[in-house]
């Protein structure tokens, strides 16, 4: 099993690898000036293009920021078909392996999303900083469903812990951490402004 979730995390990863070089080709854009845009290195950018690194989180929301999209709309455009109907087994995951992260898109994926549902597990330790949203005035209501998570917004600092839930708008920098001994599992709710 494990071995067919690598496999399908690598197509994932040139699939993304593709549609991100399109984006940029699309605009008539260079590497470098994408670069410039999102602060990430043209190596980078070039290597997460040709898939030979798998892109963390927050360099997807940099580039989600740049091309002005919600991670959850570019990962939807690298699918195939949309579907009305999503079963838990074929619901995409994505991973952040150096930040303990792991990604489900629970919605069924769309081009035309204004609203996703999202579910995020952090492991014991795991610190993921987004410097800026990727669409302005994003509302997101994360509700944990196991686990304790501190999330900080600007300066405002939340624990949240089993059954909390917070609704916000994110306009800067945010922050989420796995406080607790154990994996925190939480569902991100996100609405486009």
């Amino acid at each position: 099993m494990r071995r067919t979730e690598e496999a399908a995390t690598d197509a994932v990863d040139a699939r993304l690898g593709a549609r991100l070089s399109a984006l940029r080709a699309e605009r008539g854009w260079s590497l470098g000036d994408v670069a410039q845009r999102s602060g990430i290195s043209r190596s980078t950018l070039s290597r997460a293009e040709r898939a030979e690194i798998s892109p963390t989180a927050s360099l997807l929301n940099r580039l989600c920021a740049v091309y002005g999209r919600t991670m959850s709309q570019l990962l939807s455009e690298v699918e195939t078909e949309p579907a009305l109907l999503v079963r838990a087994a074929e619901q995409q995951i994505w991973r952040d392996r150096g930040a303990g992260f792991v990604r489900r898109s629970v919605s069924p994926p769309h081009r035309a999303l204004r609203g996703e549902l999202v579910e995020g597990r952090l492991a014991p330790g795991a610190d993921l900083a987004y410097d800026r949203p990727p669409v302005p005035g994003l509302e997101q209501h994360i509700w944990v469903l196991e686990g304790a998570l501190t999330l900080t917004v600007q300066d405002d600092e939340h624990r949240l812990d089993t059954g909390d839930c917070l609704r916000l708008r994110v306009w800067g920098p945010t922050r989420f951490r796995c406080v607790g001994d154990t994996e925190v599992r939480y569902v991100l709710a996100v609405v486009l402004p």
